[in-house]
């Protein structure tokens, strides 16, 4: 498929076309990766991470410790 690309701002777009947009769920405002290899510029939808994929890469050591602090407001009772 053949495209155009554009000036938008201070940087260069192109259009994704609808059907293609449809295929891969893209809807505005979707998150893309945009790699170059060699004389390609690949874009793909960037992959969103589930709640099991998140809870998966807690470990010891990158875990949030808890904090107390005291009451404040409508909190103290």
């Amino acid at each position: 498929m053949k495209a155009t690309i554009q000036k938008w701002g201070n940087s260069l777009g192109v259009r994704i076309p609808g059907f293609i947009a449809k295929d891969l769920s893209l809807e505005h405002g979707s998150s893309v990766e945009i790699m170059e290899e060699g004389n390609k510029i690949i874009i793909q939808p960037k992959k969103t991470r589930g709640l099991k994929e998140a809870l998966e890469l807690i470990t010891e050591e990158n875990i949030h410790k808890e904090q107390f602090d005291v009451s404040a407001g409508d909190e103290a009772l």
